[in-house]
Parts: structure tokens; sequence; C-alpha cells
């Protein structure tokens, strides 16, 4: 598992998606979501305007994320 560092209290999924090279565009992120192949906390997202808040998990295509705040030790 992956941990993501962000500075503010949230980030997009498809942002995030972007900023952790899981996809190389927006484009392919919004596509990806659309298709319900992105889960967020073990339950399939298809928002992906959807808020991902430190402690969130985020799965697409094996590989597992989870987000942290820069500000947690």
């Amino acid at each position: 598992m992956e941990v993501i560092t962000i500075t503010g209290d949230f980030i997009k999924l498809d942002a995030l998606m972007k900023f952790a090279s899981l996809v190389a565009s927006g484009g392919e992120a919004k596509m990806a979501i659309a298709d319900g192949l992105v889960a967020v906390n073990g339950e399939v997202c298809t928002m992906r305007g959807k808020k991902i808040r430190p402690g969130d998990t985020v799965s697409f295509c094996g590989q597992e994320l989870t987000v942290r705040n820069h500000e947690d030790p």
C-alpha cells in the first residue's frame, strides 16, 4: 500500500489518481472512474469529484493508496 501525502483538507479523486501516477491524464482518470474501476474505502465510486480526505483508501487496478495529511506524524 502506497501512502500519498496531501497539504490541504482533501483532494478530488480524479486529481489524486493523476497526482499518484495511477493514470497518465485527467481524461483517463475520468473514464476509469465512470467505468466503475475505482474503489474508495472498499466501495466502487463513480464520482470523479469525490473528496478524498486523510485516512481514505483508494484502489485501482490492483494498486492501493492511503491518503494522509502532511501534518500527521
